[in-house]
């Protein structure tokens, strides 16, 4: 997860990364366990990791472990580590850490070197006088996060915040003080690199990218900054040389001379005819290779890469007569969004691997997700992360780092946040998915909606970094980038504006209500822009459930369950958010396939209910992909990584072509969407079907839907249910189909599930082909409970009789059965929350 990336060697320049021989010591505070004088820790790592590795504590993540470890966030510790070091005649050497995880004093040979009090930046200490030949002594110390932020919150004055700690007094990852689906760590540690650097003469600093295309033309600005050994000494003779590197092999240069002891040079690269990046589905990924030189004299003195792409991306923000669009628009095409919201996907960041991000990635891909909002409670994301999202054309937005709540303008906070932002704002430039900088998560919605103005009391909650600071930096830093100043946003003159904040009709909106409140049919009751958050709730898979949760007996209020739950009132507005479509089941394993089933349910109506929209509405971006910890949550890939039906609902429902049934003026309609540069063109065929496959009333009709539109297709009332409880409706075109129950799975008069399956193994790959001998309703896989480690390709399959259908299943052990894969409790349907058990 570095924040530098460099390539080759330098004359003049060593650099050693610290990672071996650090020691941790608890330095003070209430300690929950006998602890040796010395635990051996990892860098980067975190206080909680290492004792976990040393065997001194419990895995956070099981049970009511929470709890019990809360204790660990209320202390001081130490981080040490001994590095022999001998001289090499260079000018200058500096210490870097790369990420240190919060309130820190570092020492080198008992000299304070410098606080740390940001998690999101990285800090750089001249140790040139400092360092003695032979054994060195580094030492960082980390205050308890927890003492610190209650300090800090009474100190700048109290202001609002989500949960129980004041995250908004310090520059930590908000998320890990806990949240509505977050365990509370209150971490500690060196989270990302520490390194020692030594250079002569003059090293880069940082590089940042401003690439642009006009009238065909690429051109991209390499900006350095650039530091001297010698600030009041000779430094003629500098220059710094470019080279472009296109994906076809051929390079392009340019040198740029630079004056005595510059603080910062800027060298332009100039391409014809450039390769544009698109995002997924529109388009190929071609990605330019840029290297920095440092010379002088035409020895190098320092060098830096860095990757990036050519493209355009602007904000349509057009006023209509329903209100204010937000369409973002790429190499001058709109873009449908099928987003995504990410969390950091694990409460301990250094344990996210680069293996780990491109799993994760690889995951929203073929969930058809081609937008990843980073959500602003957790962390500036690593380049591991855009890296893999440059290569694979997903999209990218970063909040900057303040969310539901107000933050101070005063110091020392203020400095701490311009200065975070410019870090980021620089790293990041180069990373031609990322289309979007955001300047908070619901601040300025909550500053209208949440009652903060009385409890502020006069002071100041955060506009000056939305408004001025934030835009003045990526106009600045990444003027190729687009800013928006919040989420949700409803654009207008000046603040306060003309539309209140959340306002469907106004850019961006978060809909929670319907979680909160209402029932997930409520979805279709909105005619949103653009929604930039919205889901509903579900239980991890069975096997991470169990892996976590030990309760005897469980259930869904058994101790475990509880604390996996951080919802407020979760489980009463899971109950409440299904019973008008099935009943509560008294079974765990009922319960849980309910729960999940619904959870699929709500957001594939949402979906398919806003892409119906298009292009009224022109995207969305479901809460969320993914889990820090094995919790029940609104994610579609769990904590330990496994996929929950909601990860099937979003394949079905983020498809580049979508068949998707509608109520419309008081009938039905059939919309086919088509996300591609093709023509679709078919024949619309619409059945009325007993349950027992009777057909009882159809319709054909040609349809031809335009490259990136939507055809609506209202339906004549001989379609109609006459015995809603025993039919469905069938919409096709070509190999595309969308059924439509006439009414609640809990009123359905389904039969018992009745089918036939066949098991073919073919090297790694299982393929169960089940086919129907009664209609199944929403036929899914549970997979992991018969094999906790495999895949599979597709869930939410309705069949009627005579039909069929094949699962792929990856990852399972040769050995397995079709008994282990027809199972009751494995291959699940509606049938079985609403009819007796299976016959076999």
């Amino acid at each position: 997860m570095t924040t530098e990336r460099r390539t080759g060697t330098a004359a003049g320049r060593i650099q050693r990364r610290l990672a071996d021989g650090w020691a941790l010591t608890l330095e003070g505070g209430l300690a929950g366990t006998e602890l040796p004088d010395t635990i051996a820790a990892t860098v980067p790592g975190t206080v909680h990791t290492d004792l976990l590795a040393a065997g001194l504590i419990p895995d956070p993540y099981l049970d009511t472990n929470e709890h019990t470890l809360a204790w660990i966030g209320l202390c001081d510790w130490r981080y040490s580590v001994e590095f022999d070091w001998q001289p090499g005649g260079l000018d200058r050497a500096e210490l870097v850490f790369d990420g240190i995880d919060t309130i820190a004093e570092i020492d080198l040979n008992g000299t304070r070197l410098g606080r740390s009090v940001n998690q999101h930046r990285s800090h750089r200490f001249d140790v040139s006088g400092l360092l003695q030949p032979g054994a060195n002594r580094l030492s960082v110390v980390l205050r308890s996060p927890i003492r610190a932020a209650d300090a800090a919150s009474s100190e700048l004055g109290y202001r609002p915040h989500a949960n129980h700690h004041p995250y908004n007094a310090i520059r930590k990852a908000a998320y890990s003080f806990g949240w509505d689906w977050g365990i509370d760590t209150s971490t500690s540690g060196i989270w990302r690199d520490v390194r020692l650097e030594e250079w002569a003469t003059a090293r880069i600093t940082s590089v940042r990218l401003v690439p642009t295309v006009d009238d065909g033309q690429g051109r991209v600005v390499a900006h350095a900054d650039l530091a001297h050994a010698d600030p009041a000494g000779d430094a003629e003779g500098l220059a710094l040389i470019a080279t472009v590197t296109g994906p076809d092999g051929v390079r392009h240069g340019s040198t740029v001379p630079l004056a005595s002891r510059a603080p910062s040079g800027a060298v332009e690269v100039t391409i014809d005819a450039p390769e544009l990046w698109w995002p997924v589905g529109h388009g190929e990924q071609p990605l330019y290779e840029l290297d920095v030189r440092l010379v002088r004299d035409e020895a190098t003195l320092d060098t830096a890469h860095r990757r990036f792409g050519f493209r355009t991306v602007r904000l349509d923000m057009g006023a209509d007569e329903e209100g204010t669009s937000f369409v973002i628009v790429v190499n001058d095409r709109p873009v449908f969004v099928k987003g995504a919201n990410w969390i950091p996907d694990d409460a301990f960041l250094p344990r996210v691997t680069p293996e780990r991000y491109a799993r994760r990635l690889d995951q929203a891909a073929s969930a058809g997700i081609n937008l990843l909002r980073v959500w602003g409670g957790g962390i500036y994301e690593s380049d591991d992360f855009f890296d893999g999202c440059d290569e694979r054309g997903i999209l990218t937005w970063q909040d900057f780092l303040l969310a539901c709540a107000a933050y101070s303008e005063d110091e020392p906070l203020r400095s701490e946040i311009e200065a975070e932002a410019r870090e980021a704002v620089g790293r990041l430039s180069s990373h031609p998915s990322l289309v979007l900088f955001n300047g908070n998560n619901e601040n300025v919605w909550g500053y209208e909606e949440w009652g903060w103005p009385q409890r502020l009391d006069g002071r100041s909650w955060g506009e000056l970094y939305y408004f001025e600071i934030f835009p003045a930096v990526v106009a600045d830093l990444a003027p190729h980038v687009a800013y928006t100043h919040a989420s949700p946003f409803s654009p207008s003159e000046g603040y306060p504006g003309a539309h209140a904040q959340n306002d469907p009709a106004h850019a961006t909106a978060h809909i929670w209500d319907i979680w909160n409140q209402r029932d997930w049919r409520h979805y279709r009751d909105y005619r949103p822009r653009f929604v930039a958050e919205f889901g509903w709730q579900g239980p991890p898979t069975w096997t991470t459930l169990t892996d976590a949760v030990h309760d005897e007996p469980l259930t869904p209020e058994s101790p475990g369950m509880i604390t996996h739950q951080k919802a407020v009132h979760g489980n009463q507005k899971l109950t409440d958010g299904l019973l008008p479509h099935l009943r509560m089941p008294d079974d765990m394993a009922d319960w849980h396939w309910a729960m999940q089933l619904n959870q699929a349910d709500a957001v594939r109506t949402a979906i398919e209910h806003f892409r119906s929209l298009q292009p009224h509405c022109m995207g969305s971006i479901v809460w969320q992909l993914n889990d820090c910890w094995p919790v029940t949550s609104w994610a579609a890939v769990d904590g330990a990584g496994r996929e929950k039906p909601l990860f099937h609902a979003l394949r079905i429902a983020h498809a580049d072509r979508l068949l998707t049934v509608q109520p419309r003026g008081g009938g039905l309609a059939v919309v086919a969407v088509n996300d591609t540069d093709e023509e679709w063109r078919g024949e619309l065929r619409c059945t009325r079907l007993h349950f027992d496959g009777g057909v009882l009333a159809e319709q054909t009709s040609p349809v031809v839907v335009p490259p990136r539109g939507a055809v609506t297709t209202e339906l004549p009332p001989s379609l109609d249910a006459r015995d809603p409880s025993r039919e469905v409706l069938r919409a096709t075109l070509g190999e595309h189909r969308a059924e439509w129950f006439f009414d609640e799975h809990r009123r359905l008069d389904l039969p018992k599930p009745g089918f036939t399956a066949e098991l073919q193994a073919s090297g790694d790959v299982h393929r169960l082909t089940v086919t129907a001998t009664t209609l199944l309703a929403q036929l899914t896989l549970l997979v992991d409970k018969a094999a906790p480690d495999a895949t599979v390709d597709a869930g939410l399959v309705t069949l009627l009789a005579g039909e069929s259908t094949t699962f792929e299943i990856g990852n399972a052990p040769a050995e397995i059965g079709l008994v282990e894969l027809t199972a009751p409790d494995v291959l699940r349907t509606v049938n079985q929350l609403v009819a007796p058990s299976p016959v076999r």
